[in-house]
């Protein structure tokens, strides 16, 4: 474990709070197969965002992206805002989100941008010694200037020996599944998958939920290596070409020299692309192969902070349905996704209220764990939904 004597160099940060940061813009316009790339890796199998005569039907008139989009377009996974400044010799992980959405969804044909700012940063101790808790907005706007969402998101950042001092060896294995077991897995996955097939295009009644309900679980997995890297494709970004991409110097904010590499350089991207593929070189390595997992105080190959958040809000968008919309979450979390492990969501209606804008909401509790119980993320959400007519 981390000892105290470690500290932490954060006086590099203060200067970059407050204002906007650079970004890079996508090139094309987002095509309907980005959005069902995205549904795809997100294990999202909802038809209104892949199917067009499914979607035509419904009351879009067509295929949206899922709200849990936005991310997608942002070259840095939404932790851009939440690593500014240099903390020497340091690594990054991602310790939460919460979401704000306006309304307006991302259909096939929109251009997306974000304008990004560094918001604050608090200093903890934690089982990696003194953590920064760093913060930062990721405000997502259409070709119209319509404001889509606002991303919050959090990032630990902390001594980069401290990482591989926290790792658990008892964690380095995969669990095994018997053939029996895998069944029954997958008939709990599929039971959430019906839920959405049988909510179709009809409304979820506000009038019709009451506290102490829960929701549907919702399971997928056991994640992979495989699931992991569709999960990196489906972010746009981490396609050769798909935007003008912003210099970003990461040996600079203190990574170590291991885990910075060219990840999305646009100049090297132009010289040798291999090796601006963070997810093979560079700070995403961790993600795809045990030993830089290891480096970091992860013991496998592990999932993407990013979207544990996407699976919360599909997890509650999917089961409000096309007439009703998340508004708001907080995901804090706990653990990882790792490979051979499996994701169980669930969450329990814990209010009902009007807000000042008339709409009627639905506030959840929700969690995320694994197979053994071990908590990934803890949460709270707003769902706004449909009133029955007086």
């Amino acid at each position: 474990m981390a000892t105290q004597t470690q500290t932490l160099d954060t006086s590099d940060i203060d200067q970059y709070l407050g204002k906007v940061m650079d970004f890079s813009p996508l090139r094309e316009p987002i095509a309907t197969n980005d959005i069902r790339r995205w549904a795809h890796a997100m294990h999202y199998a909802n038809l209104l965002h892949f199917d067009p005569a499914y979607a035509a039907a419904s009351r879009f008139g067509g295929i949206v992206a899922p709200q849990s989009f936005p991310i997608a377009t942002d070259d840095g996974h939404g932790a851009a805002p939440a690593c500014v400044g240099c903390i020497p010799n340091s690594h990054l992980l991602f310790a939460g989100d919460e979401y704000w959405h306006f309304g307006p969804r991302i259909r096939p044909g929109d251009m997306i941008r974000n304008e990004r700012i560094p918001f604050d940063y608090t200093v903890k101790e934690t089982g990696f010694g003194p953590t920064a808790f760093q913060r930062g907005d990721n405000n997502y706007y259409n070709q119209n200037g319509d404001l889509i969402a606002r991303q919050r998101s959090t990032s630990l950042r902390y001594n980069a020996q401290a990482g591989g001092a926290a790792v658990n060896e008892a964690d380095f294995d995969e669990p095994e599944w018997t053939d029996d077991e895998i069944e029954a897995l997958e008939d709990r996955k599929f039971a959430w998958v019906k839920m959405l097939h049988e909510l179709g295009h009809k409304e979820r009644w506000w009038d019709d939920v009451a506290v102490g309900d829960k929701l549907p679980e919702r399971v997928f997995g056991p994640h992979s290596i495989a699931s992991f890297a569709t999960e990196w494709r489906a972010y746009i970004v981490n396609t050769w070409g798909t935007m003008d991409l912003r210099k970003n110097d990461l040996e600079a904010l203190g990574f170590t020299r291991e885990m910075a590499g060219y990840e999305n350089d646009p100049d090297m991207l132009l010289v040798n692309p291999e090796l601006t593929d963070g997810a093979y070189y560079g700070p995403s390595r961790g993600h795809l192969f045990p030993k830089y997992a290891r480096r970091i105080g992860m013991p496998r190959g592990y999932g993407y902070g990013a979207s544990m958040g996407s699976w919360v809000t599909d997890f509650l968008a999917g089961w409000a349905g096309e007439h009703g919309m998340v508004v708001h979450t907080v995901a804090n979390y706990r653990g990882p996704a790792l490979t051979g492990d499996v994701t169980i969501q669930t969450a329990e209606v814990v209010d009902k209220s009007v807000d000042e804008e008339g709409r009627h909401l639905v506030h959840v509790m929700h969690q995320m764990v694994n197979q053994r119980g071990v908590k990934m993320c803890l949460g709270t959400g707003e769902i706004a939904l449909p009133k029955k007519p007086d």
